[in-house]
C-alpha cells in the first residue's frame, strides 16, 4: 500500500533531519504537526544534495550530483521514487506547489561548489546565496501559506532575508573548516589568512541587516509556523551573538557552537515571547 510507504519515507526524512541538525529539528518540532513532514522532506532533500558536494570526496560528486537530480524528477514524473527522501519530497513539491526555478536554482548553487572556489564579487556571492539559502527558505515558505498566493508574495523578500541571514552566520562560523577542508572563500575580498575586526565588523552588521528585515516577515507568518520559525530565529541570533564577542583569530582557528543547555534556554524564552504574544 503507497500510503505506508509515504508514512516510511516521511519517517526517514524526519529522521535525517534530526542526525544532521539538532537545532533544525528543534525548530521544527515547534511548528504545528500539520506541516512538520514537509518541512522534514524539504530539509532531507537540501541536506542530501549538500552532503555530496560537501562530504563524499572519495566519490564521482559531479555523477552523484547529476544522478540525484534525475532521480528526483523521474520520481516525480512517476510520482514515487524507492528513494524515500525524494519520494516525500516529489510529494512535498506537488502538495505545496513549489516551482520549479526553486529547484533548479539550489542545484545550481550546490553545482556551483564541486568546481568554484572563491567568490570575487558581491554578485557571484548573491548569486549563491539566492541557490543554496533563498529559495530553500521560499520553499518552506510555500509549505508555511498553504497555496495562500498573496500571503506569498508579502512574505517573499523577509523569507529570503532570513535565508541569508542563516547562511552567512553559518560561513562565518565555518570558515576555517570551508577554507582548509574544502578550499572555499564565500565572502568577497576576504583574506581569510587575517581576518581582522573590521572584516568581522561588517559581516555581522551586514548580516544583522537581513535578521531585521527577516523579522518583520516572522511576525506575519501563519500561528501554523510562526514559533517554529521564531525559534530557529532565536537560536541564529544566538550564534551570531557568539561569534561577534569572539576574537577574528579564534573564529579561525575553531567553530563557534551554541551549547545544548543554552539551546533548551532559548527555547523556553521563546515561548514565553510567543504565549505572551509579543512577536
Amino acid at each position: 500500500m503507497k500510503q505506508l510507504y509515504d508514512e516510511v519515507s516521511f519517517t526517514c526524512s524526519k529522521n535525517v533531519t534530526k542526525k544532521y541538525s539538532t537545532s533544525f529539528s528543534l525548530a521544527v518540532n515547534m511548528l504545528s504537526p500539520k506541516i512538520r513532514e514537509a518541512i522534514y522532506s524539504i530539509y532531507a532533500f537540501v541536506r542530501f544534495a549538500d552532503e555530496i558536494v560537501d562530504s563524499f570526496h572519495n566519490y564521482k560528486k559531479s555523477e552523484l550530483l547529476d544522478d540525484f537530480e534525475k532521480d528526483y524528477y523521474s520520481a516525480y514524473n512517476n510520482n514515487i521514487s524507492l528513494n524515500p527522501i525524494l519520494n516525500c519530497f516529489q510529494l512535498t513539491v506537488k502538495k505545496y506547489n513549489i516551482t520549479d526555478d526553486l529547484i533548479q536554482s539550489f542545484l545550481k548553487s550546490m553545482r556551483a561548489d564541486l568546481k568554484k572556489e572563491t567568490y570575487e564579487t558581491v554578485e557571484e556571492y548573491n548569486e549563491y546565496i539566492y541557490g543554496s539559502a533563498d529559495v530553500v527558505g521560499l520553499m518552506c515558505l510555500k509549505v508555511f501559506v498553504g497555496g495562500d498566493k498573496e500571503k506569498y508574495e508579502s512574505l517573499k523578500e523577509p523569507a529570503m532575508k532570513l535565508g541569508s541571514a542563516f547562511q552567512k552566520v553559518n560561513f562565518l562560523r565555518d570558515l576555517k573548516d570551508d577554507y582548509e577542508l574544502l578550499h572555499r572563500s564565500y565572502f568577497p575580498g576576504l583574506n581569510l589568512k587575517e581576518l581582522t575586526f573590521e572584516d568581522k565588523a561588517e559581516i555581522i552588521a551586514d548580516i544583522e541587516s537581513d535578521f531585521k528585515e527577516a523579522f518583520s516577515g516572522i511576525k506575519r507568518l501563519p500561528l501554523e509556523a510562526k514559533f517554529g520559525v521564531y525559534t530557529a530565529y532565536v537560536y541564529y541570533k544566538r550564534l551570531l551573538k557568539k561569534l561577534s564577542n569572539t576574537p577574528s583569530t579564534e573564529i579561525l582557528n575553531t567553530r563557534i557552537r551554541v551549547s545544548n543547555p543554552m539551546k533548551i534556554s532559548l527555547l523556553a524564552k521563546s515561548f514565553l515571547v510567543y504565549k505572551l504574544n509579543l512577536l
